[in-house]
């Protein structure tokens, strides 16, 4: 999976005694799902830097990729009329 700016990061694992601080510093902030964008930033590091740390981790499989969760473009429709129910009936 080719990493971008959206990609979801989680940590699988603590980091090892051999992680470096940055490696460290993205397993400490990935308990919960991170962009890449985000990490970039929270770390003040270059996305072409984080890119090469996040690969890193995952080929030592210490984190995990994911894609992006994508919400739907158009509500659904049954979800639309009982809003619009709900709000006649007030």
């Amino acid at each position: 999976m080719p990493l971008d700016l959206v990609t979801l990061i989680v940590a699988r694992a603590e980091a090892p005694s051999s992680a470096t601080p940055e490696q460290t510093a993205v397993l400490r902030m990935c308990v919960a799902p991170l962009s890449v964008a985000e990490i970039s930033a929270y770390l003040r590091l270059p996305f072409s830097v984080v890119t090469v740390l996040i690969t890193d981790l995952l080929a030592a499989q210490l984190v995990q990729a994911r894609a992006p969760i994508v919400r739907q473009k158009i509500p659904d429709r049954s979800l639309l009329e009982a809003v619009m129910h709900g709000l006649q009936r007030l």
